[in-house]
């Protein structure tokens, strides 16, 4: 396939065209050129691409989404997770642990590496840090991470243990992995159906403190700091929570952090409605929490945007806000929130949030935009009205605050894998 790409903006730091526009072609899913004009005869390139305030980056990751297979498949399959990616502009993408059963030894890990390895996008599979996800005992990382695991974690069901965390700090030294939490304390936090707050005070609900995630991010640093390990915590929701990694930062200790869309967007103010849709763990915050999320996003603090895509069928969402499931869908919508709301940022700094970053973090391969180079990048524009609607949701589930809200920026399509999907 021939595609050629006019007057792009490139946006990948490593890129000897870093910040330039430029036209790319690409043949057979290698970038074949770049150069100030590349003309091609119209009959000889599949497709050419020229729309105003185009901007290219090496494909974005994301971090932390739920495919639901096996065992899950009424809320999402690994098919339908990976269409709702691409539409995203995702090209690679880890996945939770949370199947049935749990990705917790190698042939499972296996399992998820063979079956995507098909798809339009490049899946990695978390493994679960304690066998059968009960955070009692360790499981086989070591086996895990040959076989194509790329961090480990319990995901939903964060490390309670510190004594097991301990452990699995020191162990993932040995070859230089990383332990993904998201920061919830379960004896102070697992009981509350919002934050703790006058919002939730008014609505009759009971709260879940900020304490409950405060707390569990000073125990893991004071273990970060012991082991000096590798700690990524995502789903940071309050201001001292942010305050305490970039701190953590300052000292030196390898750690890095990401935020969701949501927690940017939506605060505890916006619940009086009982939306289920914004029941999500860890739970919104207060406004100040909010803005704090944001001016840390803005100021580098925040390293990467995590979707935190959890699919959950009608029925876990279409009842009480009690007894409703938590999570939303979002691998869709990452972008256009994100942009909407810091649209100062720069088509770099939202390059290296949605992807660039996290393959550092976490060593995945550097597709660089350059000639000679195997393409996989996004392509995507700041400007431009954005609107998610059911008609083009791609999961299997409708679980999103984010239907018919206008937002900004648009992703034009991904090329990975040695194909061009374009929305």
């Amino acid at each position: 396939m021939k595609l050629l790409i006019k007057k792009v903006l490139i946006a990948d730091r490593k890129s000897p065209f870093f910040e330039q526009t430029k036209d790319i072609l690409i043949v057979d899913g290698n970038i074949k050129e770049i150069a100030d004009e590349i003309d091609e005869i119209v009959e000889d390139t599949d497709e050419t691409i020229d729309i105003e305030g185009l901007i290219i980056s090496q494909g974005w990751v994301d971090i932390f989404t739920d495919f639901a297979e096996p065992g899950y498949e009424y809320r999402e399959s690994i098919d339908s997770g990976a269409a709702a990616a691409v539409a995203g502009g995702y090209s690679h993408v880890f996945v939770l642990p949370n199947t049935k059963p749990s990705i917790q030894n190698k042939p499972q890990v296996s399992y998820v590496v063979e079956k995507t390895r098909l798809l339009p996008v490049t899946v990695y599979p978390i493994g679960a840090v304690s066998k059968n996800i009960e955070g009692k005992d360790l499981a086989e990382m070591y086996e895990m991470q040959q076989a194509g695991a790329v961090a480990f974690s319990d995901g939903l069901h964060p490390v309670q243990s510190s004594g097991l965390l301990l452990k699995a700090l020191q162990y993932i030294n040995a070859f230089n992995g990383t332990i993904i939490q998201v920061p919830i304390d379960k004896s102070i936090g697992s009981f509350g159906l919002m934050t703790e707050g006058i919002i939730s005070t008014q609505l009759g609900l009971p709260g879940s403190p900020a304490l409950s995630e405060v707390l569990i991010i000073k125990r893991d640093l004071d273990l970060l700091r012991y082991t000096e390990s590798k700690l990524h915590i995502t789903g940071v929701s309050t201001a001292e929570s942010v305050a305490l990694i970039a701190a953590a930062k300052a000292e030196g200790l390898q750690v890095s952090c990401s935020v969701t869309p949501y927690h940017l967007f939506y605060c505890d103010e916006d619940m009086v409605s009982y939306d289920t849709n914004l029941k999500v763990t860890p739970p919104l915050r207060n406004r100040s929490d909010m803005m704090a999320l944001r001016a840390a996003v803005e100021n580098g603090v925040v390293d990467s945007i995590s979707s935190h895509h959890l699919p959950q069928n009608w029925d876990n969402k279409t009842c009480e806000f009690e007894y409703a499931a938590n999570g939303m869908i979002g691998l869709q919508t990452s972008f256009a929130v994100v942009n909407h709301l810091l649209n100062n940022l720069s088509a770099n700094r939202l390059a290296d949030l949605m992807g660039n970053n996290a393959r550092r973090l976490f060593n995945l391969p550097d597709n660089r935009i350059e000639e000679g180079g195997i393409a996989d990048f996004t392509l995507f524009t700041k400007e431009g009205d954005s609107v998610f609607t059911k008609e083009i949701n791609k999961s299997k589930s409708a679980n999103s605050a984010f239907f018919n809200v206008p937002l900004a920026g648009k992703v034009i399509g991904v090329y990975t894998k040695g194909k061009w999907n374009r929305n």
